[in-house]
Formats: C-alpha cells, sequence, structure tokens
C-alpha cells in the first residue's frame, strides 16, 4: 500500500527493481506530497500506472504521474505549466490541447467500459434540486456571509488570492450547512419509492456527521440500513457487503472515503449522493461500486442538491473539471 510505502521507504528506494506498477497511481498526483516524493526515488527498468483519474482536479496532476512514470517527457513543471496548464486551463486553447494530445497518447492506453463490458446496463444520472425551508435557509445565508466575510479580510490582509486552511475549514462548514434536514426527507421519500419498486440503494455523503442525521430519521422512518466509514473494521465491511450482496438490507448507507474504492456492491440499483465532493471522479468511482461487471440491472444515479448554496456552484464545477479531463482522455482513443 502507499501508506505501506513511506513506512519502508529507505528500503525500497535503494534496490533497483525490474518493473514497477502504481494501482490507483492517481494518489501520488500531488507533487508537494511526501508519497509522491518517496515514488519518484524508487529504481526500476520499466514503470506502469493504472488509474481511472489521471486527471482530478487540474493538469498538474497530469504532469506529476508523468514525471513518475516517464520523466521529463513532457518538461519541467514550469514549462508544463506555461506551454500547456495556463492556455489549456484558462485560455481554452485548443492548439494547446491538441499539441499535449499528441505529446501524452503514444504513452497512454484507455480501458472503458463500452469495450470491456458491452453487457453492462445503462446508467442514468438525475439532478435532483432540494428546496430549503425558511429555517435553513436563514441558517445558510448567516454561515454564507460569516464564510465571505472571512475570506475577503484574509485576502485583503495576506494581498493574495490564496485561501488558507481557515478559510478552508470555513467553506467546508458552509458545505455541510447545506446539508440539511429537506434533504433527509427527499432521501426518505425516494427510498420508500425505491423500496416498493424492489430496488436497492447505495446512500453516499462526504460527512459522518450528516450520516448520523441519516440514520436517525431512517430509524424513525422504520428503514433498516447497514452503514459503514472509516473507522469499520476490514473484516466487519466484508460481512456488512456480504449481507447486502444476498439482498438481507435494502438500504447501504457509507461514508464517500470509506465506500468510494474497493467495494463490489452490484446488488444495488440506485446511487444517492447527498452531497457534492469538490471532484466529480471521486463521485463516479463511488457509483461504480454498483455499475460494474457483474451488474445486471439499469442503475440510477441521484444527486440531491440544496437550491440556493455552495452545492450548485460545485456543480458548475463539476461540469468544468469534467470538459478538461474529457480532453486528456480523448488522446486515448
Amino acid at each position: 500500500s502507499y501508506m505501506l510505502l513511506l513506512s519502508v521507504k529507505d528500503y525500497v528506494v535503494k534496490k533497483q527493481w525490474k518493473t514497477i506498477c502504481l494501482d490507483e497511481a492517481h494518489i501520488i498526483k500531488n507533487r508537494g506530497a511526501k508519497t509522491s516524493a518517496v515514488a519518484m526515488k524508487l529504481k526500476s527498468d520499466y514503470r506502469v500506472m493504472l488509474t481511472g483519474t489521471p486527471v482530478q482536479n487540474h493538469l498538474g496532476e497530469l504532469w506529476n504521474l508523468f514525471q513518475f512514470v516517464n520523466p521529463g517527457l513532457i518538461g519541467s513543471f514550469e514549462m508544463f505549466n506555461k506551454r500547456f496548464i495556463y492556455p489549456i486551463e484558462q485560455l481554452h486553447d485548443k492548439v494547446a490541447q491538441e499539441n499535449l494530445d499528441h505529446l501524452i497518447k503514444p504513452f497512454m492506453l484507455r480501458r472503458t467500459k463500452d469495450k470491456v463490458a458491452k453487457e453492462l446496463p445503462d446508467k442514468e444520472e438525475i439532478y435532483h434540486h432540494v428546496s430549503l425551508s425558511e429555517e435553513e435557509i436563514l441558517k445558510y445565508e448567516a454561515m454564507r456571509q460569516k464564510t465571505k466575510a472571512l475570506i475577503e479580510e484574509e485576502m485583503r490582509n495576506n494581498n493574495s488570492n490564496n485561501v488558507s486552511f481557515n478559510a478552508l475549514a470555513e467553506i467546508t462548514k458552509l458545505r455541510l450547512c447545506a446539508c440539511c434536514k429537506s434533504k433527509i426527507v427527499a432521501l426518505t421519500e425516494l427510498l420508500m419509492t425505491i423500496m416498493e419498486g424492489g430496488g436497492s440503494s447505495l446512500v453516499f455523503s462526504q460527512f459522518t456527521t450528516y450520516l448520523s442525521q441519516i440514520k436517525r430519521a431512517l430509524d424513525e422512518a422504520h428503514i433498516h440500513y447497514i452503514y459503514i466509514d472509516g473507522a469499520t473494521p476490514i473484516k466487519e465491511r466484508q460481512q456488512l457487503v456480504e449481507s447486502f450482496q444476498n439482498g438481507e438490507c435494502p438500504v447501504f448507507l457509507i461514508s464517500l472515503k470509506a465506500g468510494g474504492l474497493g467495494l463490489n456492491l452490484t446488488k444495488a440499483n440506485y446511487v444517492i449522493h447527498m452531497d457534492p465532493w469538490w471532484n466529480p471522479a471521486i463521485e463516479s468511482q463511488a457509483t461504480d461500486r454498483a455499475h460494474r461487471i457483474g451488474q445486471k440491472q439499469a442503475v440510477t444515479v441521484y444527486h440531491l442538491i440544496s437550491e440556493g448554496t455552495i452545492e450548485e456552484k460545485i456543480q458548475r464545477l463539476h461540469s468544468r473539471k469534467q470538459k478538461l479531463v474529457d480532453n486528456v482522455l480523448k488522446a486515448t482513443r
């Protein structure tokens, strides 16, 4: 694992390996991270990377992956930024995008579901916008104004557009504030409709505190569910997965980070995202717990979005990021 790589770094960086293969290689996407630094020091004759998300947030991540698998191919970060990142992300320069495509295409192979799993059923994405109550609107607006004032003050004091960790913490609180009771009511109604039709659902949230509120609401509605988060032991996780796959329970509540990867939950034909994550690729990976090889039913994916909140802005951010990813992956077709 990548955590193990950090703990044995003094040993592994001294060895000359024949081949190094990184699975879930996007974990080393950040060039300033410790895991990335250790990976770059590994010595081998051949290198291979596997990832479903070579770009999650920006093209700088792509540069770092190539710096591992083919050092020097796309130049220094400063040159890459000047030649590709700024023109493509800020100026939407199609010529720069085409030049990048030609550069990386010979080194990327794309394995898509439509080619390797032609029998996979359809997937439908539905964005359901939920109206907040008057009380929820007032609470959210107070939080929004507080967050806005804090960020503006920090930018004035620092004379910079950079956002501090304190400001990011306030933004996280604002996002949690958008996770309101009204969405839980909408979820409960949706789950009842799904269960009446004999369906099973995965319900994802990135906030365990919000999942706790959801659990209480489902208890009150007498809706049986299974729950896992980052604190759930591996052995217990597997038992819970087997229970769900065997049809013992129609609802599986999962924290996004704990269950976004590594779980096979093809019993579910509905996926519900309670709150949008900054990165659409993370949500897509979570959805793929159900929409994967072995799934026999069409999968419907609901995204519950609180109207008039930061969640709508994140949804628009998703569209921009997805367009960036699509442009990069276009080179591998």
